[in-house]
C-alpha cells in the first residue's frame, strides 16, 4: 500500500447538522460509536488529539465493504485499538437508501478531497477549523484498504498492522 508522504491539505466547508443521522455502528453493541458528521469527529478529534479515522463504504451494495467490516472492524483486536487510537468517522455512500442532502455533500466533498476512487478506503487524517470560515483544512497521515495478503481469519491483524505504521511515521514528538 502506499503511504502518503508529507501532509494533504486541502479547505473543505463545513457541513454542519449531520450528526443526528447514525453511522454503521448503532444497534451494535461493540462499544465503539461511529460519527457520520465531520464536525463532530473533528471536536473528538482536537479534544482527544486522536486521528479521524475516515471510512468510505457503499454501506448497502459494496462486498468489499462488507467483508471488511465483518473480517476487521467486527473483530475485538480492531475494536480495542479503534478505542485507543481514532476517531471513527463513516463516509457512506448508498444507493438503495436515502441520505440528507447535507450528509451526500459533505460525503462527496470529503471523497473529493482525498481523491477516493474505490471502496472500501481508509484515510486517518487530523482536522483544523477555520473559526472565521468554518472551513476545515485536512492533514492527510496515510491510506488503508482492505488487508491484502493477510492470512485467512486473521485479516484485522494485517489490518492493524498497516494502521499502525501509518501512526508511527506521522507520530508529532
Amino acid at each position: 500500500m502506499r503511504l502518503i508522504s508529507g501532509l494533504l491539505i486541502i479547505a473543505l466547508t463545513a457541513v454542519l447538522n449531520v450528526s443526528a443521522f447514525s453511522g454503521s455502528g448503532e444497534g451494535k453493541d461493540d462499544g465503539l460509536k461511529w460519527y457520520t458528521d465531520l464536525s463532530e469527529a473533528h471536536e473528538l478529534s482536537q479534544k482527544t488529539g486522536l486521528p479521524i479515522f475516515g471510512f468510505f463504504t457503499g454501506s448497502d451494495w459494496c462486498g468489499w465493504c462488507m467483508r471488511l467490516q465483518r473480517e476487521v472492524f467486527a473483530k475485538q483486536a480492531f475494536i480495542d485499538w479503534a478505542k485507543d487510537n481514532v476517531v471513527l468517522l463513516e463516509l457512506d455512500f448508498p444507493r438503495r437508501k436515502e441520505q440528507p442532502a447535507e450528509l451526500k455533500k459533505q460525503n462527496q466533498d470529503l471523497q473529493r478531497a482525498f481523491q477516493v476512487s474505490g471502496y472500501p478506503t481508509v484515510w486517518l487524517f487530523y482536522s483544523t477549523k477555520d473559526p472565521e470560515t468554518s472551513s476545515f483544512k485536512l492533514s492527510a497521515l496515510g491510506k488503508l484498504g482492505y488487508p491484502s495478503g493477510a492470512v485467512k481469519g486473521k485479516e484485522e491483524e494485517k489490518f492493524l498492522e498497516n494502521a499502525n505504521k501509518i501512526l508511527a511515521e506521522n507520530k508529532t514528538n
